[in-house]
Parts: structure tokens; C-alpha cells; sequence
């Protein structure tokens, strides 16, 4: 290794070790690692400020910020307290039901919508059914992140990496459904179960009134039933054109916000104080996570990884497949997967010049960094949001809790892509 690469990799590693820690909250290590990683670069002439900004990706940051206003704009209005007692009654209070309710709802949504758009829409009314019922919110809202992250693996627009391997690779939406989306489907199931196991206890206990519950009237909760149809229309509209985005050259982040502007126009809302109750805090720990990492590509360290995996690709096609399945998925447990996923886009796509049959090393990058994601609250962006909504209630999610569960659901949905993966590697080798 260099020295920049030295040098890059121990800030990128004290950075996480604090965040892990939390012993200082994770926007100021973030910022602080990133400054760190920036004063390095320029001294050591391998990151610029230009790159720093560069490889801060705008998109994800729009398209958080336009998801965030609308779903605040819903908020006022009451339609998630809708919503919330409305599921919790068809659920009759169990738990459980709930889970596998929200749970379910999430993976198909995070299939049609990427699933950082999918846990602000969802977490919202997770936290006010929990509130309603006196039960405890952590294991529907881990749920909810957990297979938002896997099932975002089985199409072409549930995840960013995706988005990236199938413009690089010139894969369809029916190519990632017809390879991924049987390997998703057993994976969700398995998921599912570990989660009835390790939240045993939570699951058990019985919500304090569920006869209050279902006495309360959903549709007295709609505070302004003109201004929520207002808003279902913008927000149809935004899911709408997220299925089109790549045929009409849109950005998600344009669309999102897009279709913030139209709506606080349309509700005339009340903008200062929409704009005051946003998370900006989850905005700027992205801002300086994608500098951070930004410097460690910048380094050379992502490519020295990758290269390691090329070698093997050439020698044993299978091997190699797996092992990109497996550094993708812990790397994208401690970063987000979109710089690793770029960083391997030009590596498989020379192997392919080479001939070497890039399919399934394109299939295994997609497994990896998704199922991946939910080994920490690092992994995703999903888990990142999912973690901030969750310290607005008397059960924050933390570091400890995060790592107890998500771990185990990270651990065996990559051995059923593993497994999945070695019986189906002819199917795999096709496009």
C-alpha cells in the first residue's frame, strides 16, 4: 500500500470507530473525519476540494431533502395517524401481525420505489401505530429498514447499486427480476423468521388498550381531507415518474423535489415551518460520509480491493463471483455501497473486454452490497434515516441494538444468495 492509502484508510477507520462507538454523535465524526480526510489529501496531493465535492452525491441528498418535505407536509395533515389506526386495527394489536404486515408492505414497496423514499414514507405511521398501541417501536422499524434492504435487491429501481449496475452493464428491469428477485423472495422469508426469533420477547408483549384502538374513528384523524388529496396526487405523481426516471433523463432527486415545490404551492403550506422540522442533521452526516469516502477512493484503497478480485476472475469465475459477493457485502456493511459499487464498475467492465463472462460477477456485486447494507446502521441510507426517526421515540435504535440483529439478518441472507448463487450459477452466467 502507498502512503496516501495508509494514511486514507486509518482516518476512514478512526472515523467509523467513533461513529460505532457513539460517543460523539455521527454528524460531528463524519464532518470531522471528512476534514481530516480533505487536510490529508491536500497535503499529500491525493484528494482536492474539487473531489471532496465531487464525490458528494447530490442525488441521494435531493432526493432525501424533496421525500422529507412531502412526507412533512403529510404529517400535518394527519394522514398518517390515519393510516396508523387503520393498520393497527386490521393487525387486531398483535405484534407480530404487525411486523409481518409493515414488514411485507416494505419489501414489495422498496421492489417499485428505492427503499430510502420507501422507510420515509413507511417509518412515519410505524412510529404513531407503536405509540397508539403502548408497544414498543424497535422491531418494526429494524423490520422495516432490514427488508427494505433486501428487497430493494430484486429490481433495477429498488437500489442505487442497482441503478449503476444495470446502466454499466445494460441490464433490464426483467433481467434483475428473473435473476434476483427468487433469491430476494427466499431471502425475505428467512429474514422474517430470524426476526420472529430475535425480537421473541418484544413480540410477546400485548399492547395496553387495543379495545381504545378499536374504537378510535381513522377518518376523524384526516385533519384536512382537501389538503391530503392535494398531496396523494403530488406524491402519485412523484412515484409515478420514479418508474420512468431513466426514459425521461430525471434525476430521483429532481422529481422529489420537484414535487415538493408543486406541493407546498399547491397547500400553500406554512414553508419556515415545514423547513424547521426537517432531519437536516441526517442530511449533512451524508454530506461529509461521501466526502470521507470520497477520499478513500480517491486513494486508490477501493481500486486496490477491487484489482484483488479481477486477478481471482480470471483463474476461477465462480470463486471469484463469491468473493466479490462477500467483500461487497462487508464493505457495504461499513460504507455506503454506492462508492464500492462504483469503484467495481470499471474493473468487471475491462474483464468483460477480456473476455471473461462479466454476468455473474454484475449479479454478485448487486447481492453483496445490498443484503449487505444490513449488517450496520451505516450500510444503507435507509438505515441511516430509519435510525433518526427512531430517536424522535422513547426507543431510539442503537449502535448495540442494530448490530444484535441486523447482523444475524445480513449474515444468513448472504448465505441463501451464497447458496442460491452456486445452484443457479449457470442461470447466473446468462444476462
Amino acid at each position: 500500500m502507498t502512503a496516501p492509502q495508509i494514511i486514507a484508510s486509518i482516518i476512514f477507520l478512526v472515523t467509523l470507530a467513533v461513529i460505532l462507538s457513539e460517543l460523539v454523535h455521527r454528524t460531528t465524526a463524519a464532518l470531522l473525519g471528512a476534514i481530516a480526510m480533505l487536510l490529508a489529501g491536500t497535503f499529500m496531493h491525493f484528494y482536492t476540494q474539487g473531489e471532496a465535492i465531487h464525490a458528494i452525491d447530490f442525488n441521494t441528498l435531493g432526493l432525501l431533502l424533496g421525500m422529507m418535505i412531502l412526507v412533512q407536509l403529510m404529517e400535518e395533515t394527519g394522514f398518517f395517524q390515519y393510516l396508523a389506526i387503520l393498520t393497527g386495527k386490521r393487525s387486531g394489536g398483535n405484534p407480530w401481525l404487525l411486523l409481518v404486515i409493515l414488514g411485507t408492505t416494505t419489501t414489495v414497496l422498496s421492489m417499485a420505489l428505492d427503499n430510502v423514499t420507501t422507510i420515509i414514507l413507511i417509518a412515519p405511521v410505524t412510529i404513531l401505530i407503536a405509540d397508539i398501541l403502548g408497544i414498543n417501536p424497535i422491531p418494526l422499524l429494524l423490520a422495516e429498514a432490514l427488508l427494505s434492504d433486501t428487497g430493494g435487491v430484486a429490481t433495477l429501481i429498488g437500489d442505487p447499486p442497482n441503478v449503476i449496475i444495470g446502466s454499466a452493464a445494460n441490464f433490464s428491469f426483467m433481467d434483475f427480476v428473473t435473476h434476483l428477485a427468487p433469491i430476494v423472495v427466499v431471502a425475505w422469508l428467512l429474514a422474517l423468521i430470524i426476526l420472529r426469533y430475535l425480537f421473541r420477547k418484544e413480540l410477546a408483549q400485548k399492547p395496553k388498550d387495543i379495545e381504545a384502538l378499536m374504537r378510535l374513528n381513522e377518518k376523524e384523524a384526516l385533519k384536512d381531507p382537501v389538503t391530503t388529496r392535494k398531496l396523494l396526487i403530488v406524491l402519485g405523481g412523484v412515484i409515478l415518474l420514479f418508474f420512468f426516471h431513466s426514459q425521461l433523463h430525471l434525476q430521483p432527486a429532481t422529481i422529489a423535489l420537484g414535487g415538493a415545490a408543486v406541493a407546498m404551492f399547491w397547500t400553500k403550506a406554512k414553508v419556515e415551518k415545514i423547513l424547521n422540522r426537517l432531519e437536516w442533521g441526517v442530511l449533512l452526516f451524508f454530506l461529509a460520509l461521501f466526502a470521507l469516502v470520497g477520499g478513500l477512493e480517491a486513494s486508490g484503497t477501493l481500486s486496490l480491493l477491487a484489482s484483488g478480485i479481477g486477478d481471482l476472475a480470471r483463474e476461477n469465475l465462480l470463486v471469484a463471483s463469491l468473493a466479490l459477493l462477500w467483500v461487497a457485502a462487508i464493505v457495504s456493511a461499513v460504507v455506503d455501497n454506492i462508492p464500492f459499487t462504483i469503484a467495481m464498475v470499471p474493473l468487471i467492465q475491462n474483464l468483460g473486454a477480456m473476455g471473461v463472462n462479466a454476468s455473474p460477477l454484475w449479479w454478485a456485486l448487486a447481492l453483496g452490497a445490498g443484503f449487505g447494507g444490513n449488517g450496520t446502521p451505516l450500510g444503507s441510507t435507509a438505515n441511516v434515516v430509519t435510525v433518526s426517526l427512531s430517536e424522535k421515540t422513547r426507543a431510539p435504535i442503537t449502535m448495540k441494538i442494530w448490530l444484535k440483529n441486523g447482523l444475524p439478518v445480513m449474515l444468513v441472507t448472504c448465505l441463501v444468495a451464497t447458496l442460491m448463487f452456486v445452484l443457479f450459477f449457470e442461470w447466473m452466467q446468462m444476462p
